[in-house]
């Protein structure tokens, strides 16, 4: 559940930047739970997608110079294994039984 994990990161992530509540990129790695790297990483990856994010020195913190929304769409379904077919734009996880297969469809990629 990586994936998951890090779509959660994500979100979190453009909540605290678009309310310019992140602090330092260290302070913004703590509330994040996560290394000051993995902020760095986030960032790149929201400029990759057009997000104008600076950081201000006055007020300690990353903010979108312009408007900027995040739509992460997550979808998570159980199937059964008649149910299994070619699955595109997701990633398929079976049990070790092969009686249930988890899909978990991400509408994005994500950094690596």
């Amino acid at each position: 559940m990586k994936t998951l994990k890090q779509l959660e990161r994500l979100r979190r992530a453009h909540k605290f930047i678009q309310y310019a509540n992140t602090g330092t990129p260290k302070e913004f790695a703590l509330k994040l739970n996560i290394s000051e790297r993995e902020v760095y990483r986030i960032i790149e990856y929201l400029k990759e997608v057009d997000a104008t994010i600076c950081f201000s020195r006055t007020s300690n913190s990353y903010y979108y110079i312009d408007d900027f929304d995040l739509l992460v769409n997550v979808s998570v379904k159980v199937l059964i294994k008649e149910e299994i077919r070619t699955i595109y734009a997701g990633t398929t996880v079976l049990d070790k039984n092969f009686k249930n297969a988890i899909l978990i469809g991400v509408t994005d990629r994500l950094w690596q």
